[in-house]
């Protein structure tokens, strides 16, 4: 129904650019009269009106609390996509930045992830990144068919893990991102290709070393074009279009995980993956809810992977405020049972064990855990929940 709906909606396009080119008028033209005329702001404001609708998806809480973190959740989507669409939306001089961190989230972010986005054009321009290794647990470099603010989703393209970099003796590398294969390291882009994404993965993130990480056309122009009109107006519709669409999707994400409540099932690989999750990861999505005297105990083996984690997020599926709180656990961070297993309690208030994570003030949210890149003859291992009353001995350290 989705591909359908998306289908429908670029006939709409084709046909209007059809109809305009019928009246001798030129789409520069159209832009400009949008851009004057004030439509193109209005359709913008008009747009994120209609975002609003997310806040009273079904299955949303509607306490003022909640509805208070949804509203900030619209403004966050907002800055994020002004600034992506509108402010660095010109793939002739990208511009890697993150689009999600600390005050912008969205999706399950990671709080163990430093991520970098850049808007480019498969069909037009060829790049170069360049950079440093740093200290970095892991990063990987990927290429999606699509953006974020498209409706044709996010099809992964293009990969390079960090061990498959060839570096230079001081750590410095060079990746070229070409339809086809060039230089020691190459990433994969074609016409469709429309965002690169920088993973980066950290054990420890207050210790380790991101990496340095730059990206140019492979002109090596040093300076943008001059705005246009129709850089605007589409960066405006784009916008819009990317803050209707990612609070309406991850609506419908917590409003599935309600079904499995306090438990952690695998979530289909086919679904992140097109929403630009990495495929080398398996993911747990589900939802949390806790009585004010409940918390809930997770107990679980790792299998031999490259890193785990697992992290609390409000309903908006936001990770909750990891500058200040404890809501989210990795495999460095952890502390072990004597035979491997590690047990995870989500509480309200702290009950004496060191794998604590923080509530911060909320009853019931999304929460995700993440096995990364599974290492061969290893098998993925569903997490075990059960909600227990506070107070319980057996989760004391």
């Amino acid at each position: 129904m989705r591909q359908l709906l998306f289908l429908f909606l670029n006939a709409i396009k084709s046909w209007q650019k059809m109809i305009q080119r019928i009246r001798g008028r030129s789409e520069p033209d159209i832009h400009a009269e949008r851009i004057v005329s004030g439509k193109a702001w209005e359709e913008f404001c008009d747009n994120l009106k209609a975002a609003g609708a997310s806040l009273m998806y079904p299955g949303t809480p509607k306490d003022p609390f909640n509805q208070a973190e949804g509203v900030r959740y619209l403004t966050r989507l907002t800055r994020a996509g002004l600034e992506a669409f509108v402010e660095y939306n010109d793939p002739a001089s990208p511009m890697l930045r993150r689009m999600v961190h600390e005050t912008v989230k969205m999706g399950a972010d990671n709080p163990d992830n430093y991520y970098f986005n850049a808007q480019i054009d498969g069909s037009k321009y060829e790049y170069r990144i360049t950079g440093n290794r740093n200290s970095v647990h892991y990063f990987g470099l990927f290429t999606q068919n699509g953006d974020y603010g498209s409706t044709g989703g996010l099809a992964p393209c293009g990969q390079l893990d960090h061990n498959d970099i060839d570096y230079e003796p001081d750590g410095s590398f060079e990746v070229i991102l070409s339809r086809g294969r060039r230089g020691k390291n190459w990433l994969k882009i074609v016409e469709e290709t429309g965002l690169v994404i920088v993973r980066q993965t950290f054990l420890n993130r207050f210790e380790e070393v991101p990496a340095e990480i730059h990206i140019e056309n492979i002109d090596r122009r040093q300076a943008p074009e001059p705005i246009t009109p129709a850089m605007v107006d589409e960066g405006l519709k784009t916008a819009g279009m990317f803050v209707g669409g990612a609070s309406l999707l991850f609506s419908r994400w917590a409003k599935g995980f309600q079904k499995h409540a306090n438990t952690l099932p695998m979530f289909d690989p086919s679904t992140s993956n097109a929403a630009g999750g990495d495929p080398n990861i398996i993911y747990y999505h589900s939802y949390w809810k806790l009585g004010p005297e409940e918390m809930l105990v997770i107990e679980v083996k790792p299998p031999d992977c490259d890193s785990w984690n697992f992290q609390l997020n409000n309903y908006w599926m936001e990770s909750l405020d990891y500058r200040y709180f404890t809501i989210c656990i990795n495999k460095s961070t952890a502390v072990y049972e004597p035979d491997g297993s590690v047990k995870v309690i989500v509480a309200h208030t702290d009950p004496g064990h060191p794998n604590w994570l923080n509530t911060c003030g909320h009853s019931e949210g999304t929460m995700c855990w993440r096995w990364y890149r599974i290492k061969e003859g290893g098998q993925a291992v569903e997490p075990k929940c059960r909600v227990i009353e506070s107070g319980k001995s057996e989760v004391r350290s």
